[in-house]
């Protein structure tokens, strides 16, 4: 995954990004090491991230294999710039189309 797939970094996460890996629906990774915090800290930015996959799910094409690192700095983020990274992260990697803005 590491050496074929498309990686982007920003401040707050680490995207990795492999297309055509296989058929079907794409598959996401949640990586939080503990690099970036206790265990609340942890699981308080993997439950953020999972909702950020949850709501992009439907702009994502089938096919991608996804992998998303969280940095240190992601422990003091707020949802909003977890959910802007990961969108930005996302239309770099090239594997994140048009995304409706929540009202």
């Amino acid at each position: 995954m590491r050496e074929q797939g498309r990686e982007q970094r920003g401040r707050l996460l680490i995207l990795t990004a492999l297309a055509g890996a296989e058929a079907g629906p794409s598959r996401f990774g949640l990586v939080t090491s503990r690099r970036v915090g206790i265990a609340v800290i942890r699981n308080l930015v993997r439950r953020r991230l999972r909702e950020c996959v949850r709501v992009a799910r439907p702009a994502v094409p089938d096919g991608w294999w996804i992998v998303i690192s969280a940095r240190p700095a992601a422990a003091r983020a707020t949802f909003a710039a977890l959910r802007a990274e990961w969108v930005q992260l996302g239309r770099r990697a090239g594997c994140l189309a048009k995304l409706e803005e929540p009202a």
